[in-house]
């Protein structure tokens, strides 16, 4: 009888580990899924604006790009998702709510440049700094850039463009000389201002 007994506790305990290591087997041979959450920055979900200056007061002329051309890029940061993003825009779509001002601007400024077609840049960040490596006149020149990124995961880039950087300088005179008028302020005297605010804004989806 306690031979038996002994057997029987033998049996079972046999099959409970086999049954454990069947299912140890099973669970497995369940593929893992691997989860991510990237950063993914689209054209869609971003604007370019600008603001120039005229008369001696230094009056706001504020407009947009309607259009910015670039592949959507992802990354594991927003850093990363921004860093060496490669974008051009069309001067076509520059936009001020001013059909007049907009054929002066492209025919006067654009115009008188080289590669009047499009602006070309890259987004490189670096040692916590961004810049908008920008061509520009046929000139290639880095643009400091002030970056924010909020938890929600919106973006805004702002920097100050020089012309003089991108020798554009001929470019800002022959404007001024089509808008010489509009372009007195109080005391009589014409100034376009060299000095250009560029503001780009973007929301970070997630992949």
């Amino acid at each position: 009888m306690k031979k038996i007994s002994v057997l029987l506790i033998a049996l079972t305990i046999s099959i409970t580990s086999c049954k454990k290591e069947k299912k140890e087997t099973e669970t497995d041979s369940v593929p893992k899924i691997e989860v991510t959450d990237k950063f993914v920055v689209k054209p869609e979900a971003t604007s370019v604006k600008w603001t120039a200056y005229k008369t001696t007061e230094k009056k706001p002329v504020g407009g947009e790009f309607s259009v910015l051309n670039f592949e959507n890029k992802e990354g594991a940061t927003a850093q990363e998702a921004l860093n060496n993003l490669n974008f051009s825009i069309p001067i076509s779509s520059l936009f001020t709510k001013d059909d007049g001002r907009d054929a002066k601007l492209k025919a006067s400024f654009f115009g008188a440049m080289l590669d009047t077609e499009f602006l070309k840049g890259t987004i490189k960040h670096n040692n916590n700094e961004y810049i908008a490596s920008i061509t520009m006149n046929g000139v290639t020149h880095d643009l400091p850039l002030k970056v924010t990124i909020t938890e929600e995961r919106r973006v805004s880039m702002t920097g100050t463009m020089q012309l003089k950087d991108w020798n554009a300088l001929g470019a800002l005179e022959s404007l001024n000389k089509v808008c010489f008028d509009l372009h007195k302020g109080a005391d009589g005297v014409s100034k376009t201002w060299e000095d250009v605010a560029i503001e780009i804004n973007t929301y970070l989806r997630k992949n």
